[in-house]
């Protein structure tokens, strides 16, 4: 600290008084190489008199001046380099040449002459090495002391193998240093590993405060999200920000580095632990198959793509309407470590029968997820037309193409709202499903239709995890809608593959519906996503903070609540988050000739019919009583 403080002192000094200081020190230089040289030629020390003192003179007269002239008081001493140096070589050169004339070649009586080649030799060392210590004391050192003091101290969570190699990994850190380590484990807590002392949980606050930390990191691969929701609840109101590693199954691969380490994201609190899955269940429609996957370009397309990728299919045929979409997942999918198959990527909207009908036919997929379909609820409730037109007849054409083409297997990925719907897209999903099960009750054809039904998956592009993510990043303020608006959310991995599995299961007609644990209030996701981030709320009991969190009101078709059933009861099944829904149907004799109706008024963009006719047809369908079409209104406005 004392070393510290002096470095600061020394750098805080003005220019004109840095330069005074380093003319002293070379006038002392010059006395005490003179008086080294006197004992190197006379091999005792003396105290110089009389012309004696001559060279002592002759050295500071020479050099000092000498020294200005060639600029070597305005470098920057803990930034010199290669052009100090060269500078410093000139002035050594012209001061030997002239002190070695005077000493060597003319000679001063009571002088020896050898004194005019050693004193300039000794000189030029002694200023060499006055201005190399300058740099790394006022350079190196300092710097290194200041990136110490920018280093954010950090607390590793878990003394177990992993922490241990993350300690090591941090060794070498430009932006963090190990503080210690804290462990649930009593027999391990007092202890010093590495170094540094493990603490119990209990301590995290005072810790935090006392040694400023500012970050906590979990080196705890196979800790549940329920402990890691714990540990989050353990730090909830400090400064700090969390990261974790990554699970067992991606560190086993080798030892672990620092950029091994990412942000401990919502989705390690609000997903559940998963179950494991039944490799049988997901094999059974996919491995050695040709399978076909509609808007493989979107959140759960992709990430069935993925999963069905690694199970080992003849074909994968990926089907999307966006260019950009369709050429990311197959740029990843083609590039991903034991791709084995057929990967072919498809332009195509799936509400254009003749394109749909042309791959189904020239591939004849055995297995199809049905993916594709406009999600966003205030998009669909500007563009209701547009909705149906995607998501209830590309689901009929997609379903006539499966059964001519012979497809055994077709599962629609439905969605919560469909459940008692209040918005146009859900209204649309919910028609959409009841298409599949009149087709799988009423038809013949020996396609199996199935549905999965589950709610917000985290990440996906009409999530709110992103857009929250992005108003953190922003500086705020978090939106959310409603303060009593609740959500159920699953990971994109795991809804995919409880997709797969529940697919397979399917005998026809059959409404999956996928267990979502507890529903979660978006005010209190807003609130965990902000402490994540290591920042505070900004509210009335805390004026401070870093983010505000603003309620902007319910947008077109949206409700409080989501749920996952019509009726009261549902069937289990031999998984324990799949279960199948009792919903009512109605047979494809009654359902047909509306679907003919609404067909002739998206052709017409009717929307006040459109809405008629889905009210009629989706059970509890509870629209907005204003339409918000937006080319309905803009044409109302110009009558």
């Amino acid at each position: 600290m004392a070393l510290t403080f002096l470095q600061q002192r020394a750098l805080n000094l003005p220019r004109p008084a840095k330069r005074v200081v380093v003319m002293a020190v070379d006038t002392t230089l010059c006395v005490v190489t003179v008086l080294t040289a006197y004992y190197l030629r006379l091999g005792e020390w003396i105290m110089p008199h009389g012309l004696q003192l001559v060279p002592v003179a002759v050295s500071i007269l020479l050099a000092i001046p000498l020294f200005v002239r060639l600029g070597l008081y305005r470098a920057i001493f803990r930034y010199s380099g290669s052009a100090a140096l060269t500078a410093l070589s000139i002035a050594g050169a012209i001061y030997g040449l002239v002190f070695s004339l005077i000493f060597t070649l003319v000679g001063i009586d009571g002088v020896p002459r050898t004194l005019g080649l050693i004193q300039p030799v000794l000189l030029f060392l002694a200023v060499g090495m006055t201005r190399a210590l300058a740099r790394f004391w006022l350079g190196g050192g300092y710097a290194l002391a200041r990136e110490l003091g920018a280093r954010s101290r950090v607390l590793i969570y878990g003394a177990g193998r992993a922490g241990r190699q993350l300690a090591a990994a941090l060794n070498n850190s430009p932006e963090m240093i190990v503080a210690g380590f804290v462990d649930d484990d009593s027999s391990l807590q007092g202890s010093v590993m590495n170094g540094k002392p493990i603490y119990s949980a209990e301590r995290l606050h005072d810790l935090i405060v006392e040694d400023d930390i500012g970050h906590v990191l979990l080196a705890m691969p196979s800790a549940t999200r329920a402990r890691r929701a714990e540990i989050l609840k353990l730090l909830k109101g400090t400064p700090v920000q969390v990261r974790t590693l990554p699970n067992l199954t991606d560190i086993a691969r080798g030892r672990i580095a620092v950029g091994d380490l990412r942000e401990l994201d919502i989705e390690d609190l609000l997903g559940r632990d998963p179950v494991t899955p039944n490799q049988i269940l997901l094999a059974k429609n996919i491995t050695g198959k040709t399978v076909l996957v509609t808007g493989a370009g979107g959140s759960i397309g992709a990430e069935l793509c993925r999963k069905i990728l690694q199970l080992h299919p003849r074909s994968l045929l990926l089907l999307d309407a966006s260019e950009h979409a369709l050429y990311a997942i197959h740029h990843e999918l083609a590039r991903a470590e034991g791709t084995a198959g057929e990967l072919l990527p498809l332009l195509g909207s799936v509400a254009d029968p003749g394109r749909m009908a042309l791959v189904m036919g020239t591939w004849k997929p055995d297995t199809v997820y049905h993916a594709a379909a406009y999600k966003h609820v205030p998009l669909v409730e500007y563009n209701p037309a547009e909705g149906l037109r995607n998501n209830v007849f590309g689901t009929l054409t997609m379903a006539r193409a499966a059964q001519a083409a012979g497809v055994r297997d077709f599962v629609l990925i439905s969605t919560d709202k469909a459940v008692r719907p209040t918005n146009v897209m859900g209204a649309s999903k919910r028609l959409a499903e009841m298409i599949l099960q009149a087709l799988a009750h009423d038809t013949a054809g020996g396609t199996r239709f199935s549905m999965v039904r589950f709610g917000n998956v985290l990440g996906s592009s009409g999530s709110v995890v992103p857009l929250f993510r992005r108003q953190i990043r922003d500086g705020g303020p978090v939106t959310i809608t409603h303060e009593d608006v609740t959500r159920y959310f699953m990971s994109i991995p795991e809804a995919a593959e409880l997709v797969i599995q529940a697919g397979s299961m399917a005998q026809g007609g059959e409404v999956f519906v996928l267990e979502m644990g507890e529903p979660v209030l978006i005010a209190d996701l807003a609130r965990n996503m902000i402490e994540l981030s290591g920042l505070h709320v900004r509210d009335a009991a805390n004026p401070d903070g870093d983010i505000a969190i603003e309620v902007v009101g319910l947008r077109p078709g949206e409700k409080l609540y989501e749920e996952l059933l019509i009726g009261s009861d549902n069937l289990p099944t031999s998984h324990p988050r799949i279960m199948k829904a009792r919903d009512p149907m109605i047979g494809w004799a009654e359902l047909a000739p509306q679907l003919a109706q609404l067909e002739t008024a998206i052709a017409a963009n009717d929307v006040v019919a459109l809405r008629r006719l889905l009210v009629g047809l989706v059970c509890e369908f509870t629209p907005d009583a204003e339409v918000a079409d937006h080319v309905h209104r803009q044409r109302g406005r110009s009558a």
